[in-house]
């Protein structure tokens, strides 16, 4: 695979034409395959929707090095203006990484969001994450960790080493992201795993107590890990989206 190829597998989607738009972003070291599924059933019930890839995911880990957060923010804010000016409404669902990138979405365009569905969000960095911007300066890559499923058999969705040039960035988009919490306001949606071996569990204690929304549910995970849109509890996040953007579009 050279680095302009992309994997079957990471391919965009986009489907739909309604009024009401859900737009998805996946996580770091990741790509559209984790949130592929969502999407699709997402699509089929009725709303517009968009999956982008995000910068550096599904080629090659080099090109991944190559980016940061800003890259990674302004492809998301591109898909959410493009569908803020055809919609009348968009929802915003983040896995992991992808969670603080809608919450900045939501700081910075409050008007365009009209819900957040988050997956076990990151705004508090690992212990193994705090050592990234050291690390890299002595290796360019780490093994990747990114594949925190609980159910056998699911196929990878990542590569096998995590750039810990880019891993680093993480770090400076969580501290952005948890300066302005207050701006949001929308209501919120948050899925969080009882077991999670990537995102500690305190991000979403300090989502909970930081944003100014008043309407934010929280729902438990029981047998899933880091990446629950591909692990048992998949169903339980599926239909828990649709019955949230449901009661909140008009």
């Amino acid at each position: 695979m050279t680095c302009m190829d992309v994997a079957a597998h990471a391919q965009p989607f986009h489907a739909g034409r309604a009024r009401i738009a859900v737009l998805f972003l996946h996580g770091f070291n990741s790509s559209p395959h984790t949130l592929r599924e969502w999407a699709e059933l997402t699509a089929d019930a009725g709303y517009r929707v968009a999956l982008p890839r995000l910068p550096g995911h599904g080629t090659d880990w080099r090109e991944l090095d190559a980016t940061g957060w800003r890259d990674w923010y302004a492809c998301a804010e591109r898909e959410l203006l493009t569908l803020a000016a055809a919609c009348d409404q968009v929802f915003v669902v983040g896995h992991s990484m992808g969670g603080t990138l809608a919450l900045r979405l939501a700081e910075h365009h409050p008007g365009s969001v009209a819900g957040l569905i988050l997956v076990n969000p990151g705004l508090i960095a690992s212990r193994l994450q705090r050592l990234a911007p050291l690390a890299s300066r002595v290796v360019p890559t780490w093994p990747s960790g990114n594949h925190d499923v609980a159910r056998p058999g699911t196929p990878r969705h990542g590569y096998e080493r995590t750039p810990l040039r880019a891993a680093s960035s993480i770090l400076r988009l969580f501290a952005d992201v948890r300066a302005s919490l207050d701006l949001v306001t929308c209501p919120l949606l948050v899925f969080r795993s009882a077991e999670d071996h990537v995102v500690p569990g305190s991000s979403t204690d300090y989502l909970r107590s930081h944003v100014s929304s008043e309407d934010i549910a929280v729902s438990e995970l029981a047998r899933s890990y880091h990446v629950a849109t591909l692990d048992y509890d998949r169903e339980q996040v599926f239909s828990g989206s649709l019955a949230f953007i449901a009661s909140h579009s008009h």
